[in-house]
Order: structure tokens, then C-alpha cells, then sequence
């Protein structure tokens, strides 16, 4: 993959190049500040890019108003946002904008180098790769959506997890079912919320923004 990282921090910045040519990956360009990130994302369109939302000039929101800007220009850039801070408006446009191949992690709840680069690789296939408490932070501020009341208890635990952009073989593993109990689970969710697109990625995308109650 061709990935750009948006980090300030030169150790973080150096810590994340390295890991990510560790795994085989290139590193077409770093950026230290919101303008430079969105220069790089346009210049380089990377199949994924890292970035911090808070960066200079003015340590606010920097960073992830660069990746909306990017990503408004060409649709479906992937981003994953990586920050120790959950911003919500702009988490909610980003995760709305109409186009897949997004994540946001927290910093301190990235553990292990297979898990990041698992959650990259989501993200530049189109997927989602979502932080457990950044849904919290959306779900407590979201407006809920009749649809999941149709749900059976474990069909929203197949939709949380789905949310976190885990696989169904990692959705199976998490709650001990069978192959085919996820199919099957999976597939009635997505008839319940009256999913019927054909596109399979899409659907899940669309399940998730309907759990989050990001969309009508």
C-alpha cells in the first residue's frame, strides 16, 4: 500500500513510518501540519492515509477538516484518523460524506502493531475501521433509528461489531458462533433495516452509519 501519514510528533510520526515499512508497505509522504496534509493527500491520493485530527497551525481540528477537504474532491479518498480526541462533528461528516473507506482509532487504544495495520488495510479495501469508544461518543449523541428496534439481541451484537470494521470470521471468533449463524445474522439485519443493495461492502457500510444513527 501507499500510505500517507499526518502526524506532528516526530517520534510518533518516525514510530508509525517505520512500522508501516516493517509490514512491506511504502510511505509516500509525511506532513506535519493541516495545509501540508491536504497538499499531500491531493498530490498523492494514497491508498490510505493516517491522520492526527489536532495539528498546526492551530491545534484544533487541523488534520481532520484536511481529510473532508480531500476527501470532497475525490470522493472515497481512505482515511483513517488516528487521535487521542474524538471530534464529533466532524467525525459525523466524515463518516456521512456518501463514500466508504474510513476508520477512526484513539491513540491509547492501539495495542498491537497487527491490529493497525489490519485496521489500514479495512480502510484502503473500502471498509471501516472504528474505535469502540469513539461509537460510544457517536452513539450517545445520535439520534436513534427505528429500524434497530426489529433487531434481536444478537443481531445488534453483530452490527456493534460490524461498526468496529471487524470481518465476519473475527465477528464469529468474538462471539463463539458458527460461519453460518453470522451469515444468517448478518443477512437478516440486513433485511431488517431494509438493506437490499446487492453490493455486500456497501450494505455493511450502510448498517453501520444506521447503527450510529448517521442516516435516516
Amino acid at each position: 500500500m501507499r500510505i500517507l501519514v499526518a502526524e506532528d510528533l516526530y517520534l510518533l510520526r518516525d514510530g508509525m513510518v517505520r512500522l508501516i515499512e516493517a509490514y512491506g508497505h511504502e510511505v509516500v509522504a509525511t506532513a506535519t501540519t493541516g495545509p501540508e496534509t491536504l497538499d499531500a493527500l491531493l498530490k498523492w491520493r494514497p491508498d490510505v492515509s493516517i491522520i492526527d485530527v489536532r495539528m498546526p497551525p492551530t491545534q484544533s481540528d487541523e488534520g481532520l477538516r484536511a481529510a473532508l477537504a480531500a476527501r470532497r474532491e475525490v470522493p472515497g479518498l481512505p482515511v483513517l484518523i488516528l487521535s487521542q480526541h474524538v471530534e464529533q462533528l466532524y467525525a459525523r461528516e466524515l463518516l456521512t460524506d456518501g463514500a466508504s473507506g474510513v476508520g477512526y482509532l484513539l491513540k491509547e487504544s492501539v495495542f498491537e502493531a497487527d491490529q493497525f495495520i489490519d485496521a489500514l488495510e479495512r480502510v484502503a479495501a473500502g471498509g471501516t475501521a472504528m474505535d469502540p469508544a469513539v461509537i460510544s461518543k457517536l452513539l450517545s449523541n445520535g439520534t436513534a433509528n427505528k429500524r434497530l428496534d426489529r433487531l434481536t439481541e444478537r443481531e445488534h451484537d453483530v452490527l456493534g461489531l460490524m461498526a468496529e470494521g471487524l470481518s465476519n470470521q473475527a465477528i464469529r471468533q468474538r462471539l463463539f458462533l458458527s460461519e453460518s449463524a453470522i451469515g444468517k445474522h448478518t443477512t437478516s439485519l440486513f433485511t431488517k433495516l431494509g438493506l437490499t443493495d446487492d453490493d455486500t461492502s456497501n450494505r455493511r457500510v450502510l448498517a453501520v452509519l444506521t447503527y450510529l444513527g448517521l442516516t435516516g
